[in-house]
């Protein structure tokens, strides 16, 4: 997110809070009265499935903005959780909505970061869509320039790209027998 947006943020934000690990920021279908400005830590925004899993919409470090979508909604569509102890900075949404109304180079910020927001929305939607663990690992490196996170990481990309650690694990574990195989020479390579 922009410098441009945070300043502007943070110059109106009438709190800042602290939320523990585990703890909503706010729940699907409540009012939408504030934005919330991540200074520390790390949120989630989800939603529930019928069958109980979550759906991961967008997980938010420092510096970014809860559910930016919501600004001109009534109610939030999903649940917003701290993944670790978190701080941020409350906004009255009516002050979010004053600014891109008055101030054209804050809207002209807000529309660019959305266009970001959702790209990468439509990147996640593609890679959800392949059927196999190793085709969606496949895609996120693509986008990613070939770059897998740290291992420490793994669990957030498994949820990131749509499958459970264990299948994400697998198919690493997979990759690098592979690799050893292919690096010594042995055995033979199979199309998986």
């Amino acid at each position: 997110m922009s410098e441009a947006i945070i300043s502007q943020l943070r110059s109106r934000a009438t709190a800042q809070k602290s939320f523990e690990k585990g703890e909503h920021l706010f729940n699907r279908d409540d009012p939408v009265e504030v934005m919330f400005l991540v200074t520390d830590g790390s949120v989630q925004l989800a939603r529930y499935q019928a069958d109980g899993q979550m759906a991961v919409l967008q997980r938010s470090g420092p510096g970014t903005v809860l559910a930016e979508a919501s600004v001109f909604s009534e109610r939030y569509h999903c649940d917003a959780v701290a993944t670790t102890k978190t701080r941020a900075f409350i906004v009255p949404i009516a002050e979010v909505r004053q600014l891109l109304d008055d101030d054209p180079a804050f809207a002209r910020a807000w529309t660019i970061h959305l266009s970001r927001e959702l790209q990468s929305a439509r990147k996640r939607a593609e890679i959800a869509a392949l059927r196999t663990v190793s085709a969606r690992l496949d895609a996120w490196m693509t986008w990613n320039d070939g770059r897998l996170p740290a291992k420490g990481d793994w669990k957030a990309l498994a949820e990131e790209i749509g499958v459970s650690p264990e299948a994400l694990y697998r198919e690493m574990s997979r990759r690098r027998s592979r690799d050893r195989r292919a690096s010594t020479g042995t055995g033979t390579m199979i199309d998986e």
